[in-house]
């Protein structure tokens, strides 16, 4: 056990602690001026992270390849989940997402990131780094997360459901796809959105209705806003209009901490969660957002390197899928806050708050730890 602990990837983890430093002092900043439902957030974003290093430490010795042994077993797990979730779980924010433990909450979608890496790893490793073939691997793989996606997607939880396709995406890429068929997807992708863009500008008010009958008109103003932010109304732009006048007011070095106002006031909705890059631009300027982009430039790295290091093909997907995710949402969630991406409901992983959240990353960053443990041993054994 002892052996397998000193293989932990130590850069990572301190990486790990100044991202919670940054998340603490962010989140205490946030809410500050909020009513008191947020009170001793900051200090449960401390036991949040202490619960998830120790996670993160349990998870190195535990060997992963148990994981792929029963990846069938926790993609059953994870679609019962999913279905009742719609029975017994409980409306946030809009969404039909979460299941209510006492004070606490589960997401089960964000768990299903997990099973839909580890799913695909193990397809994709049965292949044993030969071309993908379309019919017989990638179509039968884009099904394997198609049901958890439609699955999300009824919800509805468009942020997270986008991320089970980007997983998908980067898995298929490192699996080595036919270059062709990258072509093909990417035609079909940029089709796809000309279309998706021409249809909701001629149909807007169609849209608009339909999606305001059935209790989504959310999702109308935030890929109008978007699309149209010329003619969106001013309640509809209001988010993403003032997250990019708070950035835009830090400057260089920012107002200064605990000086932002734009968190007040209801002027950037849930600025201690998906909107916590404001509180960051805003009182620590162009410097704090860039040493933030720095921290997870080599966080990425680090994962990486772990993954150009394995000798096990299927750890080497995983840790890709992993590292995927990571950059999809740290671009989405900034992305949409200096109005590059559309407003969605993706978290800035391990900055901001969610107990679901962040002990997932962290139960990723020990399955990292434990690839990069298990990689000698598994050397010996072949």
């Amino acid at each position: 056990m002892l052996n397998k602990l000193k293989k932990i990837d130590w850069g990572i983890f301190v990486i790990l602690l100044c991202l919670m430093c940054i998340s603490v002092i962010s989140i205490h900043s946030a809410i500050d001026g909020q009513s008191s439902n947020y009170a001793n957030t900051d200090v449960r974003t401390v036991i949040f992270y202490a619960v998830g290093l120790l996670l993160a430490v349990m998870a190195t010795v535990f060997d992963y390849r148990v994981l792929l042994k029963l990846w069938h077993v926790l993609y059953g797990i994870g679609i019962v989940l999913l279905v009742l979730v719609f029975f017994a779980g409980s409306n946030i924010n809009g969404a039909t997402g979460w299941f209510r433990l006492g004070a606490l909450s589960f997401q089960p979608a964000e768990a299903v990131k997990i099973v839909i890496i580890v799913g695909v790893a193990y397809l994709l490793g049965r292949k044993q780094g030969d071309k993908l073939n379309f019919v017989q691997d990638i179509v039968p793989i884009g099904a394997f997360v198609f049901v958890p996606f439609m699955l999300v997607m009824i919800q509805p939880d468009l942020g997270n459901a986008i991320i089970y396709l980007v997983i998908l995406l980067g898995m298929l890429w490192i699996g080595n796809v036919k270059y062709t068929h990258v072509l093909i997807g990417l035609a079909a992708v940029v089709a796809g959105i000309v279309l998706f863009v021409t249809l909701f500008t001629v149909f807007n008010e169609n849209i608009k209705d339909y999606l305001t009958d059935h209790d989504k008109e959310h999702w109308y103003a935030r890929i109008n806003t978007f699309i149209n932010p010329e003619e969106a109304s001013a309640d509809d732009k209001h988010q993403s209009q003032n997250a990019q006048i708070a950035i835009g007011s830090g400057g260089l070095s920012g107002d200064g901490y605990m000086q932002g106002d734009m968190k007040k006031g209801g002027f950037i909705p849930y600025p201690y969660s998906d909107s916590i890059f404001v509180v960051i631009g805003e009182e620590f300027g162009f410097t704090g957002a860039a040493v933030l982009l720095m921290l997870y430039f080599l966080l990425i790295y680090r994962i990486i390197m772990i993954a150009y290091q394995c000798y096990d093909r299927r750890a080497s997907y995983i840790v890709i899928g992993i590292a995927s995710m990571y950059v999809f949402q740290i671009f989405q969630n900034i992305g949409m806050m200096i109005g590059l991406m559309p407003i969605t409901g993706i978290t800035l992983p391990f900055i901001s708050y969610g107990g679901t959240s962040l002990l997932l990353n962290m139960l990723c960053i020990g399955i990292v730890f434990s690839i990069r443990a298990h990689q000698e041993v598994y050397e010996l054994a072949d």
